[in-house]
C-alpha cells in the first residue's frame, strides 16, 4: 500500500528535509514538494493527495488558512517551528503536529498514525483503506517492518521498548516510549496490562487475579493495578 503525499514549506532547507523524511518511509509516495499554498492548490487540482505535510507560517496564505479552505481535505500533518498553533491545528482536524527540528523517530510516529487511520474505513478522497497489518519502527538506524500479527508482547524500558516477535529469540529494541507505541496500535487488537507491558488480545489464554498467561501457557505477565479495569472490561467481569 502506497499513500500519496505532498510537502509544503516556504523554506528550502526545511522542505528538502521534509521531502527526504517522506522518501525514507516505504509506504509513503511523495507526489510534490511546494514552496507555498498557491502552488499546493495547483497540485491538488491535478492529483489526489492522501497526506498533506505543511508548515503554518508562510508568506501570503498560511498553512492553517490553506487547510481550512480545502473541501474535502486530505489527512493533515503540520510541521512548524512554533508550538503555539497546536490547538488551532487540531481544530482543523490535523492528525498530528510536529515541531521543528523534527527527529525522524517522531516523524515516523506521525506517519504510522496516518497509516493506522487508513486502515479504519474508506476516506472521502477515494483512497481505499485496508485493514492495517503493519507499522514501521526505527531499529539501529534502519526502518524495520513490524507485522502486528507476529507480535508476542511489548515491554517498556524507560525511553526504549523491547518488541518480542514470534519465531525469533532476540527482541527488537527501539528508542520509543511505551505510550507512543500504544497510541499506534489498534485498540481492538492490543491492550495495555501494566506500565511495562502491552499484549495482543488474541494471545491471552488465562486471566488470574494478578497475571495474564499467554501463548499456550508459555508466558506469564503481571497485571498492574492501574490497568486492572482494562482487564475487567476485556473479561466482561470483575476479577
Amino acid at each position: 500500500m502506497k499513500i500519496s503525499c505532498m510537502a509544503v514549506d516556504d523554506e528550502k532547507i526545511a522542505l528538502d528535509l521534509l521531502a527526504d523524511n517522506i522518501k525514507r518511509v516505504p509506504y509513503l509516495n511523495l507526489i510534490a514538494s511546494c514552496k507555498n499554498a498557491m502552488d499546493a492548490a495547483e497540485v491538488l487540482k491535478q492529483v489526489k493527495i492522501d497526506i498533506l505535510f505543511i508548515d503554518i507560517q508562510m508568506p501570503g496564505i498560511s498553512g492553517l488558512q490553506f487547510v481550512k479552505s480545502l473541501v474535502p481535505k486530505p489527512l493533515v500533518i503540520f510541521v512548524t517551528a512554533f508550538e503555539n498553533y497546536a490547538l488551532n491545528a487540531f481544530n482543523v482536524d490535523a492528525i498530528d503536529y510536529l515541531v521543528k527540528p523534527v527527529v525522524f523517530e517522531r516523524f515516523l510516529q506521525a506517519t504510522n498514525k496516518a497509516l493506522l487511520f487508513f486502515g479504519a474505513s474508506k476516506p472521502s478522497n477515494g483512497f481505499e483503506r485496508q485493514e492495517t497489518e503493519f507499522i514501521f519502527i526505527n531499529v539501529e538506524y534502519q526502518l524495520v517492518k513490524l507485522v502486528l500479527a507476529d507480535l508476542l508482547y511489548i515491554e517498556g524500558l524507560k525511553d526504549y521498548i523491547k518488541i518480542f516477535i514470534r519465531g525469533t529469540d532476540r527482541p527488537l529494541l527501539t528508542r520509543l516510549t511505551l505510550k507512543s507505541l500504544e497510541d499506534l496500535l489498534p485498540t481492538s487488537k492490543f491492550i495495555r496490562t501494566h506500565r511495562s507491558y502491552i499484549v495482543p488480545i488474541a494471545s491471552i489464554q488465562i486471566i488470574t487475579k494478578d497475571s495474564l498467561i499467554l501463548h499456550n501457557n508459555q508466558l506469564e505477565l503481571p497485571i498492574g493495578d492501574a490497568y486492572r479495569d482494562n482487564i475487567n472490561l476485556l473479561a466482561g467481569r470483575y476479577i
